[in-house]
C-alpha cells in the first residue's frame, strides 16, 4: 500500500494538549516532535543511525546555509537532501528568513528580496520568496517554510504589520 503524502492524526488529548502523527511517504512523525537542526545537512557530531536512536523522526536544514555551501543545484545533482546527508527520514527545511535579521549586517533589502553578503567568501546572493522555494525543491525537502521576515520587537506597529 502506497503511503499517504501527508496526513494527520490526534492519538490522544488531555485538555487543550494533543499528540497526534503526520504520516508522510517518508516516514511518520510523531508529535508534539523532536526535531534536532541539521544547519548543514547533517547533525553535527551524530549519525543518522543515532539521531533516529534519539528518538528524531525529522531534522531540520538551513535554506540560507546550504544555499551558500555546498548549494542547492549541487545538492539535486547529488540525488537531494536525503542521498547527500543518509538520512532517509522526514526533513523540513527553514526559509532563510531568521538569517535576514541574525546576519542583518550582511544583508540589503530591495522589492527583489534579501541579498546576503556571504559569510564565508564574500561573494552576494539573492534570496527571495521565490527563490526560497526554489532552493528547498532542490534541495528535496519534505516540509518546506515560507520566506519568512523576522522583525525586532521594538519595531514600530506598521513595521510589525
Amino acid at each position: 500500500m502506497t503511503r499517504p503524502r501527508f496526513d494527520f492524526t490526534i492519538s490522544a488529548t488531555d485538555g487543550k494538549a494533543r499528540t497526534g502523527v503526520i504520516a508522510m511517504q517518508r516516514g511518520d512523525i510523531r508529535t508534539p516532535a523532536f526535531m534536532p537542526v541539521g544547519t548543514a545537512a547533517t547533525v553535527k557530531g551524530m549519525k543518522p543511525a543515532d539521531v533516529v536512536g534519539a528518538g528524531a523522526d525529522i531534522i531540520l536544514g538551513n535554506t540560507y546555509h546550504l544555499m551558500l555551501r555546498p548549494g542547492a543545484e549541487r545538492v539535486a545533482r547529488l540525488g537531494g537532501l536525503h542521498a547527500f546527508s543518509g538520512w532517509s527520514k522526514p526533513i523540513l527545511t527553514d526559509s532563510g528568513g531568521y538569517q535576514v535579521m541574525s546576519l542583518a549586517d550582511l544583508t540589503k533589502r530591495s522589492e527583489e528580496g534579501v541579498s546576503f553578503k556571504s559569510h564565508l567568501d564574500g561573494t552576494r546572493h539573492l534570496l527571495s520568496p521565490e527563490r526560497s522555494i526554489e532552493i528547498q525543491r532542490l534541495l528535496g525537502s519534505n516540509i518546506v517554510m515560507a520566506f519568512d521576515e523576522l522583525v525586532p520587537t521594538t519595531s514600530t506597529r506598521e513595521v510589525q504589520a
